[in-house]
């Protein structure tokens, strides 16, 4: 999809300039099978699995976007041998944190007890892949020795219950990674093509005597068909540039961790993608459905820990999201 109003940035190019040293998630322990939506949606488990491949996932009853963030935060640290104290910057992605202001990041920061620049970013599921190609670029800078990176999601506060299209694709969780200075990212790619039309969440409208238009609640609407058009166009793509601006190729890949949206969107990538087997591509949304933001660290936490990534591998991450946004980028494990 090319338009007037695409801006690009072409990332990565020349030396990488950090390496993973640890990775962390968490789910909140409500899990809601296709069986449970159907009591109140008019949907089935055959209709849910049919169309994205899922069969169950993650639903805060509790617990908070900040809540799920610090656990996975925890984890990460944990697994990397580090402190909160030994953290320079903590970077969060989300599109569902409990508040607009104080951002994700700083509260994730003051329950970690850190003591350290925290910032958010906003790139609904493409976020992840945004905060790795911002790590870089602060790493670049220099003075960074530790640095921690959160995707977090409440998405069932932002869903519309009483639509089944967008209701049964989605679920909560978080995921984190400690990156520290090395030579493992190796390239991106990154497009936005601004639109507000297939997928948005628009802000409450307030309550202001004076404001004239629409009262809007600030819950999902989504486009599927044009969600897959774009989805299925933009992976593959992402990835092969990023693979041409890194002297690499198809068959140099071990891995692809791709967002977790859609079985049938994620089959038709890999079709296009003859070069690296369709079993390496790392999927787990029939467990989890859609955590946006924290579907690709949610992934990469599970196959490090189960021992999947070996030393050297060559990974792509890539994602698609609201903006319309997509991207890619490879790291050497």
């Amino acid at each position: 999809m090319e338009t007037s109003n695409q801006t690009a940035l072409n990332g990565g190019e020349g030396p990488g300039s950090f390496k993973i040293t640890g990775t962390g998630s968490y789910v909140p322990p409500n899990v809601v099978t296709n069986d449970d939506l159907a009591v109140f949606l008019d949907t089935s488990d055959e209709w849910i699995r049919s169309r994205s491949g899922i069969e169950q996932r993650h639903i805060c009853t509790t617990e908070t976007a900040s809540d799920l963030a610090v656990r996975a935060a925890r984890n990460a640290l944990e697994n990397a041998g580090a402190s909160a104290q030994e953290i320079d910057l903590i970077l969060c992605a989300t599109m569902s944190g409990e508040y607009i202001c104080p951002s994700m990041a700083a509260m994730v920061q003051k329950r970690l007890g850190a003591q350290c620049a925290a910032m958010d970013l906003g790139a609904a599921c493409t976020g992840w892949i945004y905060l790795m190609e911002t790590a870089a670029a602060f790493f670049a800078r220099g003075g960074i020795r530790k640095m921690l990176l959160i995707g977090t999601e409440s998405m069932s506060r932002i869903l519309n219950w009483h639509d089944r299209s967008t209701a049964v694709l989605f679920g909560d969780g978080a995921g984190a990674a400690v990156l520290e200075p090395g030579e493992n990212y190796l390239g991106s790619s990154f497009v936005t093509e601004g639109n507000d039309e297939v997928i948005v969440v628009p802000a409450h409208s307030g309550t202001s005597p004076w404001f004239a238009g629409e009262p809007r609640l600030p819950l999902m609407h989504m486009n599927g068909p044009e969600t897959y058009k774009f989805a299925v166009t933009n992976l593959p793509r992402r990835i092969h540039e990023a693979l041409e601006k890194a002297g690499l190729q198809e068959t140099d890949l071990d891995w692809v961790i791709p967002h977790q949206a859609n079985q049938r969107i994620i089959d038709s990538a890999a079709r296009r993608m003859k070069g690296v087997p369709a079993d390496h591509f790392c999927m787990n949304l029939q467990k989890y459905g859609n955590t946006s933001s924290a579907s690709i660290p949610l992934a990469l936490d599970e196959w490090n820990r189960a021992g999947k990534l070996k030393k050297g591998d060559l990974i792509a991450m890539v994602a698609f999201g609201g903006g319309l946004t997509s991207a890619a980028c490879l790291v050497r494990w």
